[in-house]
């Protein structure tokens, strides 16, 4: 009885809901190809830093994708203590990229990246419990601060990408890349109207094909390289050598963990708030635990750091589409795209302004879904305008000025330089300085709360009775009868 009891109550989730297998793995691959240019980015990045061959770069990649299919299936299927069973998509952690560039360039090489990866993700591990427990402190008015924060501080990513993704080529931000995310975007709204419900959910997914098919005709998209390499290849483990372990390497690699840590637990919050689930400290717990374990094996696999995809959260937003399962079904497509590169040189081919086109949408949703949050929030009488207001701003000055805290010691621009990080630590703060420990704080209304009440003049409520009320948009006198209202008169000349 009890059994039968608790399986209706976890059917009962909106995440839990089990859609036809062919919309399950084409809203899933919408999933993968929303994410892939952020999930081959830091190889990228790190293996050029390393110095390595274009082979051992895509052997990287592989691995990356492996990994993340992995680590996204672990974290949407969950089993006991580890995953949060939510439509978050796994993949390596943009935090790290800089740390890790850093680590290579000292003298220590990938197999220290790996080292310290590992080390600091086996500490990240052990003290989830502490995240875990701060979920109390994310009301929606820290909740709606960092979602539209993600939202804004992806907004780069989507520009970039629009204009080519390589800042040092000849044609980055030519009007042929911009025009190509351009018409993508286009396509994407076009088909975010039509009637049929099922195209406009996979809008998103149409628009890409459609925007490479565009690509392709114009001479913009190379598939020349797609029948180059392996077919089928499997990520060989510690292909780059045994992991090395420096003091200094791992200090530098534990302050990622922290920021992604931080992340990982906003992105959980987030998207519990758009598939509108209950999520506790349980379930973050599980969610940080499935992160700090994939990132703590991925070194194996010649992988790295493994934290959930803000992008994504986006999609789930902007289709309505909120099974877990088809996130998971995502992540096996990942694992295959590891494992038959071929596949995945495929899906290397869709031109990345194509991608921009797309993420212009998919990221402004974020924001759109954190003001939506935020008009929940209560702001009168309190100092919540002033939490928000402070939190975003400062979220933003990386965005605003990336090297803003280049000066600063490394550990604090570490933290600091994301603006997702920088946003949800000055939320957080704030909100328990003025919500929690009111001890000090004025009966006055600030400066930054005058005038956010609503204000009647006393010539508007003088015609009124005792007993007079307003209900279902009509006036209602103290004898039941409806009052007519009469409408503003236009001023002359109008």
């Amino acid at each position: 009885m009890n059994t039968k009891k608790k399986s209706r109550m976890s059917e009962a989730r909106p995440e839990d809901k089990r859609l036809p297998i062919g919309s399950t793995f084409a809203y899933g691959f919408q999933h993968v190809l929303t994410m892939y240019g952020g999930i081959i980015a830091p190889p990228l990045i790190i293996g050029a830093a390393a110095g390595m061959t274009s082979q051992d770069i895509g052997l990287l990649i592989a691995a990356c994708l492996f990994v993340g299919g992995l680590a996204t299936i672990l974290q949407t299927i969950g089993i006991p203590f580890f995953g949060s069973q939510l439509p978050l998509v796994q993949g390596v952690s943009f935090a790290g990229v800089s740390t890790m560039v850093a680590i290579v360039n000292g003298g220590g090489g990938i197999q220290a990246v790996f080292g310290s990866v590992m080390v600091a993700s086996l500490i990240g591990l052990a003290i989830t419990p502490l995240f875990s427990r701060i979920i109390k402190f994310f009301p929606p008015v820290v909740t709606g601060t960092v979602i539209t924060t993600i939202g804004l501080t992806l907004m780069p990513v989507a520009a970039n990408w629009a204009m080519g993704g390589n800042a040092k080529a000849p044609n980055y931000g030519s009007m042929a890349n911009i025009g190509l995310a351009a018409a993508t975007f286009v396509v994407v709204l076009l088909l975010s109207k039509v009637g049929n419900a099922a195209i406009s959910r996979l809008s998103i997914l149409l628009a890409m094909v459609a925007g490479t098919a565009i690509a392709f005709v114009t001479g913009m998209a190379d598939f020349s390289k797609v029948g180059q390499g392996d077919i089928l290849a499997f990520p060989t483990p510690f292909a780059f050598g045994m992991p090395t372990f420096e003091i200094a390497s791992i200090i530098s690699m534990l302050i990622v963990i922290l920021v992604t840590l931080t992340e990982t637990s906003a992105d959980i919050i987030a998207v519990g708030e758009i598939v509108d689930t209950k999520v506790d400290s349980r379930r973050i717990g599980d969610g940080l635990r499935a992160d700090m374990l994939s990132s703590a094996i991925s070194p194996i696999f010649n992988s790295f750091t493994q934290s959930a995809f803000a992008q994504n959260v986006g999609l789930v937003a902007i289709t309505g589409i909120k099974s877990r399962f088809v996130v998971s079904a995502g992540g096996l497509i990942l694992v295959v795209l590891g494992l038959l590169p071929v596949l995945g040189r495929v899906v290397a081919a869709v031109p990345t302004p194509v991608l921009g086109g797309a993420g212009v949408v998919l990221f402004g949703t974020v924001a759109a879904s954190g003001i939506r949050t935020l008009s929940k929030v209560e702001y009168r009488n309190n100092m919540n305008l002033i939490i928000v207001a402070a939190s975003i701003g400062f979220g933003m000055i990386p965005i605003a000025a990336p090297a803003f805290y280049n000066q600063f010691p490394a550990w604090f621009s570490t933290i600091f330089h994301s603006g997702i990080s920088s946003a949800a630590l000055m939320a957080i703060v704030l909100n328990v300085l003025f919500n929690h420990f009111r001890a000090g704080n004025t009966d006055n209304q600030s400066v930054f709360v005058a005038g956010t009440g609503r204000v009647i003049r006393e010539e508007d409520i003088a015609c009124l009775a005792d007993g007079d009320r307003y209900e279902d948009g009509k006036l209602i006198d103290c004898d039941g009868k409806e009052v007519p209202v009469q409408p503003a008169s236009k001023p002359a000349g109008h």
